[in-house]
């Protein structure tokens, strides 16, 4: 996690904010593509307006589902500690009823309530889980667990579908702590399980989504290409040829609120893109969102990489060991089934355009673009080895 962190967490001193196009009002914050309500594909609003519950709501999933509910027609209450301010959205929220709790020790305020349909986004632990299906069973319809593809860590092959097994216990030679992947994998699988003893199988829709990027992303993790790219020159291309996986967040967002309109009880991969993409393909593809010159050089020595502590760039992560199959999930249930897909550049595009806004945080933007680990110099100080090994 150090390396993936310094990998992508700096910025470019020397082409400084400017070169992203300075830091516009926050008014600005909310382009036209993420303040925008996205209608289903058919551009109508549900059949049967729903009462929705948002187990969090107010990080990353959160906005982007509200923000396609209420454009549906849907009503939204959210329940949280209350400590965390959307970033992007944030005029949508006088239109949400907000419940205040923790998951933890407190769920007072889901008490005596029904909803259509409740979605969890902040389910880290199992008992967390458990005791909010336990207090919902009688009054929801519908459970929806936002899971993840890690699931299914390690990932040891290619072609990980839904029929593939989760984990749901640590290996005899792995003790807790020790892998944090093991950790967080498993405590989903145990989630998803919870749900399903409790709701039963009819009526629990479990997503397991991929890497997600796109406006509000609290991360930067997958924000540093939009950022670096923005700025061309050269740039740093790891494992050119190793297939990746990345998905909008508004995408995943959208189809969450129609699996639950349609009561799509079952389990579903929420990745993209569709087709396999490899790594340099990908670059290009978001390069396409800006119109300044870069040229790309590859780097596909697995050796060399690792001796620069550079074993991820999401969505590249190096296919090897427990790795190996990570960006090879099999997407086409979801796509079958309604999983729309926006294009990269778009995606690329809407991100940059958030980050640069007053929306960002100062410390955040000079995190990014200043300090003397910043994104340039790493990357250049590891062209610079590579170019002078020839």
């Amino acid at each position: 996690m150090t390396t993936r962190r310094e990998f992508l967490s700096v910025g470019a001193a020397a082409a400084g904010l400017a070169a992203l196009g300075g830091s516009r009002p926050r008014a600005e914050a909310l382009s036209a593509a993420s303040r925008d309500r996205r209608a289903a594909p058919d551009g109508g609003r549900a059949a049967h307006p729903l009462r929705l519950l948002i187990l969090g709501g107010t990080s990353f999933l959160g906005p982007h589902q509200i923000n396609y509910a209420l454009g549906r027609g849907h009503s939204v209450s959210t329940f949280t500690r209350g400590r965390t301010e959307p970033s992007v959205h944030q005029d949508l929220m006088d239109e949400v009823e907000m419940l205040i709790g923790d998951r933890d020790n407190d769920l007072e305020a889901l008490r005596g309530r029904s909803w259509d349909a409740v979605l969890d986004n902040s389910g880290r632990q199992v008992e967390w889980t458990r005791a909010t299906a336990e207090l919902l069973r009688d009054t929801v319809e519908t459970y929806l667990y936002v899971s993840s593809t890690g699931v299914y860590y390690p990932y040891l092959e290619a072609g990980i579908s839904e029929d593939t097994q989760p984990r749901l216990e640590l290996p005899p030679d792995v003790a807790p702590g020790d892998d944090g992947a093991f950790d967080y994998g498993i405590m989903k699988a145990n989630s998803e399980l919870a749900a399903r003893e409790i709701f039963g199988d009819d009526r629990v829709i479990a997503v397991r989504p991929g890497y997600m990027m796109g406006p509000g992303d609290p991360t930067d993790r997958f924000t540093y290409w939009p950022v670096r790219l923005a700025m061309g020159g050269e740039v740093l291309v790891p494992g050119p040829g190793d297939q990746v996986q990345y998905i909008d967040i508004r995408d995943v967002a959208s189809w969450m609120i129609r699996l639950v309109e349609q009561k799509a009880a079952g389990t579903w991969n929420a990745v993209g893109p569709e087709g396999t993409v490899p790594m340099l393909q990908f670059v290009h593809g978001a390069h396409a969102a800006f119109s300044v010159p870069a040229t790309f050089t590859v780097v596909d020595d697995q050796e060399f990489l690792t001796e620069h502590g550079v074993r991820y760039a999401v969505p590249w992560i190096m296919p090897a060991g427990n790795n190996y199959g990570s960006a090879m999930i099999d997407n086409r249930r979801a796509l079958e089934n309604g999983l729309t897909l926006t294009p990269l550049a778009r995606s690329v595009r809407d991100i940059h355009d958030w980050w640069v806004t007053d929306a960002m945080p100062a410390e955040r933007k000079e995190a990014m673009l200043s300090g003397e680990r910043s994104m340039i110099a790493a990357e250049q100080a590891i062209l610079a080895d590579w170019h002078a090994r020839g």
